[in-house]
């Protein structure tokens, strides 16, 4: 294995990417049109296990990780789910914390009221994020998105050449993953989760 490397580190160097694909050296999951990476679809890896691997979801990530429900989620191969991961700029760039809601002043989350209060809403947006089907066609339920508990419709267009998240016309960055159950779709912005 250790002779391999160098060696593909030489071909690849010295040939273009075209050239390499049709000597059978790069992978088949490099696109012919654009040499830009596509999903290739990874049967025995679960979604929970292939969202830590994007360095631009480790927000996110982190925050699917704190729940059982949606840990559990993510990692039961036998439910599909498409995860509409905002990336960490989109969530950096949100007007407030990403636990905090539009109106709530910073005592709001003090002592352990505001422990669980803040908790509550940090799942709520992961849930907002997680599409009850996958692969995804239609209109679809999110896991939640309201302080009622209950998921929320989504759907997805194109507009102007580009995949976007509705009603709240999020663009989609791309999709960056097909696993067992589902798919990983990075998002420029956040989906509206009160």
């Amino acid at each position: 294995m250790k002779a391999v490397f160098p060696l593909l580190l030489t071909l690849t160097s010295a040939l273009s990417l075209p050239q390499l694909r049709l000597q059978g050296i790069l992978p088949s999951i490099m696109s012919p049109a654009d040499d830009a990476p596509t999903p290739q679809t990874q049967p025995a890896v679960p979604l929970g296990d292939i969202l830590g691997t994007q360095r631009s979801l480790t927000t996110f990530s982190s925050f699917s990780r704190l729940y059982e429900s949606t840990s559990s989620l993510l990692l039961d191969l036998n439910t599909n789910t498409t995860i509409l991961a905002p990336s960490n700029a989109a969530i950096e760039a949100l007007p407030r914390k990403p636990w905090e809601e539009p109106e709530a002043d910073v005592k709001s989350y003090e002592g352990e009221g505001g422990r669980k209060r803040a908790q509550n809403n940090l799942r709520r947006l992961v849930e907002a994020h997680l599409v009850q089907m996958s692969p995804w066609e239609g209109k679809a339920t999110t896991v939640s998105g309201g302080h009622n508990g209950k998921g929320r419709e989504v759907w997805w267009e194109e507009k102007d050449g580009k995949r976007v998240v509705m009603p709240d016309g999020v663009e989609v960055e791309k999709v960056a993953s097909r696993v067992a159950n589902g798919e990983l779709w990075i998002l420029k912005g956040v989906l509206n989760y009160v």
